[in-house]
């Protein structure tokens, strides 16, 4: 395998931004989307289903420009960040935090899942696994255990997509058969280490945040060099994080995000176009 795209998470602003990011390169001249593997998690679950999905990304960057409508309007506040920090930090077991961040979430008054499904849906411009190889994750919300979806998993990308993006407290676990599930950022708000074998590897992180027993972007990168894979990280410069603001959750902010992102191709497209060969 020779080049895989991370994308991590990072709510509504960080696919704006992940989709200006991505169409400033392909402008100049950096195929980055053309990708042997995409790894998407939370929102980079939904960057990467439409990067697969074999559309233009300036269709999508141009999208996000337009005024936000549809979907329910919500917030990732410090009281919610503070209560998954409560819920997952008091042990240092990876599995055990997860599931009671999961718990957290079962327990937590969201919208309808019909409702939420019916947003993702829309985002996607493909309901199919694409022929590329697509890894989306997610964390069950009973047991605490990290779930790669992929085109063999059985499981529609729709939900598959959905699941990744229930972010806890914020938006419904998934039901996929006789199992629940939410957001992949649960496990690492990035899933970098999911690239393994790939021999370049551009990872966009819209955020790295960790807490309790999460494996940090730094080790995962590491580890990823250290097995011989040559690394890139992006992530917000200092315009696209006032563009993106404290909410990540906010539409009003997306239109902001993408363009600061797009910016931001021109300070990294040598570095990446070195990368990318």
């Amino acid at each position: 395998m020779q080049r895989a795209l991370v994308l991590g998470g990072g709510g509504v602003t960080g696919v704006a931004w992940e989709l200006g990011l991505l169409a400033g390169l392909v402008e100049r001249g950096v195929p980055v989307t053309g990708a042997d593997l995409v790894v998407g998690t939370s929102a980079g679950s939904v960057v990467g289903a439409q990067v697969c999905s074999g559309l233009p990304v300036q269709r999508f960057y141009e999208e996000q420009l337009a005024p936000p409508s549809g979907g329910s309007a919500a917030r990732l506040g410090v009281v919610a960040l503070a209560r998954l920090v409560w819920a997952g930090g008091r042990t240092r077991d990876e599995v055990r935090s997860r599931a009671r961040i999961g718990a957290m979430a079962l327990a937590a008054r969201t919208p309808s899942e019909a409702s939420q499904r019916a947003v993702i849906e829309a985002r996607l411009a493909a309901r199919e696994w694409p022929a590329r190889r697509l890894l989306v994750t997610a964390v069950d919300a009973v047991s605490g255990e990290f779930v790669v979806f992929d085109s063999d998993s059985g499981v529609s990308l729709v939900d598959a997509v959905g699941a990744s993006c229930a972010v806890p407290g914020v938006w419904p676990p998934v039901t996929i058969g006789a199992r629940r599930f939410v957001d992949g950022g649960m496990r690492s708000t990035v899933n970098a280490d999911l690239a393994a074998g790939a021999q370049r590897v551009l990872v966009l992180a819209p955020t790295s945040a960790a807490f309790g027993p999460m494996p940090r972007l730094s080790a995962q990168v590491d580890e990823l060099r250290a097995a011989g894979s040559t690394v890139v990280v992006v992530t917000p410069d200092a315009a696209a994080r006032t563009a993106i603001g404290r909410n990540l959750l906010d539409p009003a902010r997306r239109a902001g995000a993408a363009r600061a992102g797009r910016s931001q191709a021109d300070a990294v497209a040598d570095e990446v176009s070195a990368l990318w060969g």
